[in-house]
């Protein structure tokens, strides 16, 4: 029953990956029938070997009569000798030698035009599929990414891919270049001496049982190796990105042996793995061995018997060394798809993942934020979590309201705020803009009502000018206006290339204040009905401080917000302040109506006086 499972899968993985091959149907026709022609002149290369030993190098010229029937040796006999007779020994030598150049010509011509046309096509499918993986990264929801490896999730985009393209080529070259070569030689081997022809594929049918059983679990391995360098990659990853950290709590040696156990995995894999692959060649070469010395043990013994001419014997030997190169580059191929074959499961794994963050069918066109923002029974739970991020939430925001979310970690503040643009969606309830559910609009249309500015600084390996338009279409005066605003021009105009200014990966030419502040900048620049702000909790100097507070003051005015708020000035100012505990709302008012509460709000103002 498994070996029927594995078997349908991979015909299913196999047709999946021809599957690839449909958006460039011309290249492929045009590389098979390349294939196809420098197959045919392979095969048409081998009776031209044929009857030299006897009659172009024999003593004397011996007149043949044109057989009757089509067999294959008296016709070559025949031809040849007539070739002999009209334009002498030498010049029929010419004649053959002229003929073959041309035939090796073509061949090889061919086989360049296959390779050729080949070309776009592996280059195309690259382009294809790390282009759908890409735009599958980006459309996929947050939530996804809390189980999964960015460093496999990278592997997908780069090994993965690259093993499909090898496997697209191994497949073509086994379906339509191999098999003909093959099929071209045996036929003409078996109208030389069908039982020299039986005997041969007798022996080559028991070393390909042996060197099947020695591919068998090669796919099973491929995939194992791709899920090692997955986690490879995710710890590379995060050291590089974490190297401040590990060098300051001397956390190398701890951070070396992470690697070490999936390092460890992936050299043994991939070097049975390799055993498995680098044995076939050796063990196919040294069964040909075998298989060539009984061929001449049994055709030198149908020679002796006079059942078989040496002329067409050494032909028949010919054909078979025709046949061994395709047989290898076939065993070859098959070990690549399969490895391809792994790498289309661990893709289309990947590709089909479904994406519940989708449009409506019929989405409303008309969205605008006018009124207000309510959170009717609203509650939500994280996949695999035993308890609800948040339960029954009841909570109407005004437009132009300052919304502060105050609560210990894990309150449900974060969650809070991601369901507004549908990052995740509710469990139950719902979220209505002017009385119309989120749901019913377009996420476009949907989240371009909001700006964020997240807790951690999220810039781009990019110019300041890149960073603050992000995509939009600004003229300059509107990008300095917004720099203005978050306080950017202090340090833009002190850097040599002003705007043009690249700032590193993920910012880290600028300090945490710079950096901040050119977040603010975005958000400005897309001047957004409703923001949504995350303060940030690392320590600034106190320069720093006001001019990100200061920057923020700015964003915030005449404009809807919610926000994580941890400094105490900002939730004085909030027009309405949200205490969530547990994932419920235990609070909710103003500051002063708060502090007579003595409740969790009043703990946590002592806690930011104390502090």
């Amino acid at each position: 029953m498994l070996s029927q499972q594995n078997t349908s899968s991979n015909n299913s993985g196999f047709w999946r990956l021809l599957s690839r091959l449909r958006g460039y149907k011309k290249n492929v026709i045009l590389a098979i029938v390349s294939n196809v022609l420098m197959a045919i002149f392979t095969v048409v290369s081998i009776p031209m070997i044929a009857p030299f030993f006897d009659i172009l190098f024999s003593q004397e010229v011996v007149a043949l009569s044109k057989p009757e029937d089509n067999n294959l040796p008296d016709n070559l006999n025949y031809f040849f000798s007539q070739l002999v007779i009209n334009y002498t020994p030498q010049n029929a030598l010419l004649i053959v030698i002229a003929a073959m150049l041309v035939v090796f010509f073509l061949k090889n011509i061919f086989r360049y035009l296959a390779l050729y046309f080949m070309a776009p096509v592996r280059n195309g499918i690259i382009y294809d599929l790390r282009k759908q993986i890409f735009e599958k990264y980006i459309d996929l929801p947050l939530s996804f990414y809390s189980t999964e490896k960015k460093g496999d999730l990278m592997n997908r985009m780069t090994s993965d891919v690259q093993e499909i393209e090898w496997s697209i080529l191994n497949t073509i070259e086994a379906i339509f270049k191999a098999p003909l070569i093959i099929v071209g030689s045996l036929t003409f081997m078996i109208l030389v001496s069908p039982q020299l022809t039986l005997f041969v594929l007798v022996l080559i049918g028991f070393t390909a049982f042996i060197i099947g059983g020695i591919s068998k679990t090669l796919k099973r391995s491929s995939s194992e190796v791709q899920t090692r360098l997955g986690r490879i990659s995710s710890i590379l990853e995060e050291t590089l990105g974490g190297l401040r950290i590990i060098k300051g709590f001397n956390a190398q040696e701890y951070q070396s042996e992470k690697l070490e156990k999936d390092n460890a995995d992936y050299r043994n894999i991939l070097t049975r793995l390799l055993w498995r692959r680098d044995l076939s060649s050796p063990l196919s070469e040294f069964l040909g061995i075998v298989v060539v010395s009984m061929l001449l043990w049994y055709g030198s013994a149908l020679v002796f018997d006079k059942v078989l001419t040496p002329d067409l014997f050494f032909a028949f030997i010919f054909a078979f060394f025709q046949v061994i190169e395709p047989a290898k580059s076939f065993s070859s191929a098959y070990y690549n798809i399969q490895k391809g074959l792994a790498a289309v499961d661990r893709v289309d794994n990947l590709l089909n993942t479904p994406n519940p963050i989708v449009d409506p069918e019929k989405p409303l066109t008309d969205i605008s934020f006018e009124r207000k923002i309510k959170f009717e029974k609203v509650s939500f739970k994280y996949d695999n979590a035993d308890t609800a991020a948040l339960d029954q939430i009841d909570i109407t925001i005004n437009k132009g309201e300052v919304v502060a979310l105050v609560g210990s970690s894990g309150a449900g503040k974060s969650t809070f705020v991601d369901l507004l643009p549908r990052f995740f969606d509710v469990s139950s309830g719902s979220i209505r803009i002017d009385g119309n559910d989120i749901r019913s609009y377009t996420l476009y249309d949907l989240r371009s009502l909001f700006g964020i500015v997240s807790q951690e600084a999220i810039l781009f390996n990019d110019t300041i000018k890149n960073n603050i338009l992000f995509g939009a279409e600004a003229t300059d005066e509107q990008i300095e206006e917004a720099a203005r605003i978050a306080n950017v021009l202090e340090f833009v105009n002190e850097m040599p290339d002003k705007y043009q200014s690249n700032i590193g990966d993920r910012g880290m030419k600028l300090s945490g204040g710079q950096r901040q502040r050119l977040t603010i900048a975005r958000a400005v620049l897309r001047n957004p009905p409703i923001m949504i702000l995350d303060e940030a909790t690392s320590a600034l100097d106190s320069e720093s401080e006001l001019l990100v507070q200061d920057a923020l003051e700015k964003l915030m005015k005449n404009r809807t917000t919610v926000v994580i708020a941890h400094r105490l000035s900002t939730i004085r100012n909030a027009d309405k302040i949200v205490v969530l505990d547990k994932g419920r709302i235990v609070e909710m008012g103003s500051h002063e109506q708060l502090m007579t509460l003595d409740g969790n709000y009043n703990k946590f103002v002592e806690m930011q006086t104390f502090n």
